[in-house]
């Protein structure tokens, strides 16, 4: 069992949304070093001694932390030099959470709720500032989705859509925070598609918030961007009772 000091930010769920292995539990903490450290590429890491001591963890539990950091790209083992961080530390860390997140209902609400607050939100500027010719290329994205020869393409399509929207804003820091999250946004899209053929419905409901913003329609365009995200929830599996029933 791995204990700290202090609680870690970065407690990660086994992929069929169970508790956290110790291992996993460890990777998380020391993510969460990285970021407070606020250490950079060609950084050394803290060596397996000094992860034992810190972490309380046993040395097979810390090499295999640092395994698992590895196998995303995020570290590389450098000899009388010990880990260090690499260039591909954004990716990597995006990759890492991706395969680690447990989509249940909890984790989907939050994602689709940071989502609607941005792609809710950008809908008075666009209303108001989106051209007809941008609008043009939103169409042309969206038809792409029944080009789709696979449900990872499809998703693709439904991911590009979105990120097409969110630059209509004309914000780079949004643009790029959207970017950051896309492994995780298009695992969320991938589940829906995996359930049922939904291409024709996606691409419908697309072709709605199209119409609103042509219309330049702004509740319109709000209400139907909240559905849209909200309808992804009905392929996810119900949580356990036992859950529920620990919440306050």
């Amino acid at each position: 069992m791995v204990e700290s000091a202090q609680a870690p930010r970065g407690r990660l769920a086994g992929p069929d949304g169970s508790s956290p292995s110790a291992v996993d539990t460890l990777a998380g903490q020391i993510l969460d070093l990285i970021r407070v450290r606020g250490m950079s590429v060609g950084d050394v890491l803290p060596t397996e001694r000094e992860l034992c001591d810190l972490f309380g963890a046993s040395r097979n539990t810390v090499r295999e932390a640092l395994r698992t950091i590895r196998t995303y790209g995020l570290i590389e083992a450098k000899p009388r030099v010990g880990a260090v961080l690499t260039d591909r530390q954004g990716s990597a860390i995006q990759n890492f959470f991706a395969a680690q997140m447990d989509v249940s209902r909890s984790s989907f609400q939050d994602i689709q709720g940071f989502r609607r607050i941005i792609e809710v939100g950008i809908g008075d500027h666009l209303v108001l500032h989106a051209t007809e010719a941008e609008i043009d290329v939103l169409e042309t994205t969206n038809a792409r989705i029944l080009e789709s020869r696979s449900v990872e393409e499809a998703a693709q399509h439904d991911f590009d859509f979105h990120s097409a929207l969110i630059g209509l804003a004309g914000n780079r820091t949004l643009a790029e925070m959207y970017a950051f999250l896309s492994p995780v946004i298009v695992r969320i899209m991938t589940i829906g598609k995996e359930k049922r053929p939904v291409l024709g419905d996606t691409k419908r409901a697309h072709g709605e918030i199209i119409d609103a913003l042509r219309a330049r329609d702004r509740l319109a365009y709000a209400y139907l961007m909240s559905r849209h995200l909200d309808f992804g929830q009905q392929f996810l599996p119900a949580e356990p009772s036992s859950l529920k029933e620990g919440k306050t």
